[in-house]
């Protein structure tokens, strides 16, 4: 079968390797939906601390059952099914207190396991062990259920942040991450929803589909001087920078209102991520600041159900779609912000 391989920064290769088969407790799958995100294109650039190469890469997985290992229960060949990205244990004491987002013995797809941008792939038995792989609703195609990955992100990261009816949320950066967090804090309630962004050309992209309330291009404005003059000077109820940008986390504590709730939901780089933090405008504005890493097999559970009921539209955020040899071409893509988001399809 075809694969595309991780070997070292800049070098991931299209090439042949033997079929996988799946092993007790396994799902042999063909793949059909694999979707590209930042991460790919990190990755790409500096590798990853938890990839020992060569690695087939690619998270957000969608297919169809082709075999199912001896004692793997609840499936059958022809099932059409999601794959979570992110592995808990499920044993340790954050899992067995519901905090699975935080498993210290976490393991991903793509990077301890084989991924997505495969022909076949074995989903292993540590996924079906927590739950972890999902059967599609009647109706939902492979290309939308492959964002449920990323939308199962967004919405653990906006639970945390306790999104919800009449809140004023500001999300800064208009990529994928960005134009999905928009749409949810819609379905949560939101009274209205800014969008900032440094790229012009990609803020005008995310905005004609997403529809914010208002745009702040930050390379032509103030932002946080926008955000005080549209919310006459009380700030965002619900700041979250979806961009890895310390200069937006340090914004962020600005432009938050009173008793505002903020997500740092973007890392910063491993060499630099230390950023300026007013402590008594924490102190005595009664601000939380929260992080977001990752969602747990519910949240992909319910990030499915979201996109298949039309709450959270996904199908025209997917701008790219691009066979498995153009996996190259893809994460160049992503590089250059001229997409939303970009597939892998077969």
């Amino acid at each position: 079968m075809k694969v595309a391989r991780f070997y070292a920064p800049g070098d991931i290769r299209i090439e042949q390797a033997p079929e996988p088969e799946a092993g007790p407790g396994e799902l042999k799958l063909r793949v059909r939906n694999c979707s590209t995100c930042g991460t790919d294109l990190k990755i790409m650039r500096h590798g990853h601390h938890h990839i020992d190469p060569p690695r087939v890469i690619g998270h957000e997985i969608a297919g169809e059952v082709v075999a199912v290992g001896e004692g793997a229960q609840g499936f059958a060949p022809g099932d059409r099914v999601q794959v979570i990205a992110a592995i808990p244990c499920g044993e340790c004491g954050y899992c067995k207190r519901g905090r699975q987002t935080v498993c210290p013995n976490q393991r991903s797809m793509g990077y301890h396991y084989d991924g997505g941008f495969a022909e076949y792939l074995t989903v292993p038995e540590r996924v079906l062990r927590v739950d972890g792989v999902n059967v599609l609703p009647e109706g939902l195609d492979f290309a939308d259920a492959s964002v449920a990955e990323p939308l199962a992100c967004v919405l653990n990261g906006q639970e945390l942040a306790g999104v919800g009816r009449g809140d004023v949320v500001v999300i800064v950066g208009s990529g994928p991450i960005g134009c999905l967090h928009t749409r949810l804090a819609r379905a949560r309630g939101a009274a209205a929803v800014y969008l900032v962004e440094l790229n012009g050309q990609r803020l005008e992209q995310a905005a004609g589909l997403v529809r914010p309330d208002a745009v702040i291009n930050a390379a032509e404005t103030d932002p946080v001087a926008e955000v005080l003059r549209l919310t006459d000077g009380i700030g965002a109820d619900v700041v979250i920078t979806a961009a890895a940008s310390g200069e937006a986390q340090e914004q962020a504590l600005r432009m938050a209102a009173r008793r505002g709730r903020i997500s740092f939901f973007g890392g910063l780089p491993q060499d630099s991520p230390i950023i300026d933090c007013d402590s008594n405008a924490v102190h005595y504005r009664e601000l939380t600041i929260v992080g977001a890493n990752g969602s747990t097999p519910e949240h992909n559970r319910r990030a499915l159900r979201l996109i298949a009921s039309g709450e959270v539209p996904v199908h025209d955020l997917i701008t790219h779609r691009l066979p498995l040899d153009g996996v190259l071409d893809a994460i160049h893509t992503v590089s250059t912000g001229a997409a939303i988001k970009v597939t892998i399809e077969q």
